[in-house]
């Protein structure tokens, strides 16, 4: 089977709090002539790659994908001079640039789908609680409904790692040592039961932690210095008290050894009108290559059934 078409551009971006010229990078997969898929990547900052299994959608079920690196990353725009400003960091930037490129692409009249994994399903989620024109179906991917009950939720976790990973994360955590080698070591435990369980990771999932390793400046703003250590600029952020008004038919998906544990995600399930809940019993955080096949079956069938 030949490789699907895709083309490649930017968006020029009037990014709120910068007289900056911005440009959003993008990569469509397959003919905008029925409604696409736009792919929300994680982070804030781990760029469009680890999400492109998402390519297996368009090759299985005819669905276009646009996949984009948010504004901060990758080939847009980067910011590192914001680093710290909350004023600049904010959802309503990101929201922004998400409609910016759904009027680029004219999406408000074709129609489109959102899927939203992990920051990516945040934002997502705050964005369709706005009731976009044009939104047909939601996919929210390891994405907490409330921030602090998923740095609860990751404190659990903690918890149960072995005694010396528990001990050395909590110490260079109360010194702020959060780049020694002792730390990286330690976290790498956490992240291999509870963020991507394959070893070794996948190529395109590397590319989001080199994503972050090279310009860490919205996430240290948005999220904080980890993924445990939660003292950015969305530390209190309760989305599922808007998702009420989402009314698009919605999939949410975790896995079993999720960092984003069942109960930052139950209020999603409680609040959404019409919503299903599958939690994938061989996942952690990137089910959409640890159970790819059982991921694209779940989102193929509910994207394209009516």
């Amino acid at each position: 089977m030949p490789p699907p078409s895709f083309i490649e551009g930017e968006i020029p971006f009037d990014a709120p709090g910068t007289s900056k010229p911005c440009k959003t990078w993008y990569k469509v997969v397959g003919d905008l002539t029925t409604p696409p898929l736009v792919a929300l990547h994680g982070g804030p900052g781990a760029g469009h790659e680890y999400l492109t299994s998402l390519t297996d959608l368009h090759e299985k079920y005819k669905i276009p994908i646009i996949y984009y690196d948010q504004i901060g990353c990758g080939r847009s725009t980067r910011f590192p001079e914001k680093t710290g400003d909350d004023l600049f960091w904010t959802f309503n930037l990101f929201i922004q640039e998400l409609e910016n490129l759904v009027r680029h692409f004219n999406l408000h009249q074709l129609g489109f789908y959102i899927l939203g994994q992990s920051w990516g399903g945040i934002f997502g989620g705050a964005y369709a609680s706005s009731r976009p024109e044009g939104l047909r179906k939601l996919v929210l991917a390891g994405a907490p409904a409330s921030i602090p009950l998923y740095a609860k939720g990751c404190r659990d976790l903690l918890s149960q790692l072995p005694k010396d990973v528990r001990e050395t994360i909590e110490e260079c955590e109360r010194k702020g040592d959060f780049e020694s080698p002792e730390y990286e070591k330690a976290s790498a435990v956490f992240y291999g039961q509870h963020v991507c369980r394959l070893d070794p990771f996948p190529e395109p999932v590397m590319m989001a932690f080199q994503h972050l390793h090279e310009d860490p400046t919205a996430y240290l703003t948005i999220q904080g210095p980890s993924e445990f250590t939660i003292i950015g600029n969305f530390k209190d952020w309760e989305g599922w008290k808007e998702a009420h008004n989402i009314n698009v038919p919605t999939l949410l998906i975790n896995g079993k050894y999720d960092e984003v544990t069942d109960s930052c995600v139950k209020p999603w399930f409680n609040t959404i009108p019409r919503i299903r809940w599958v939690t994938l019993e061989n996942s952690s955080h990137m089910t959409h290559f640890e159970e790819r096949d059982r991921f694209m079956e779940l989102c193929g069938e509910f994207l394209s059934n009516d």
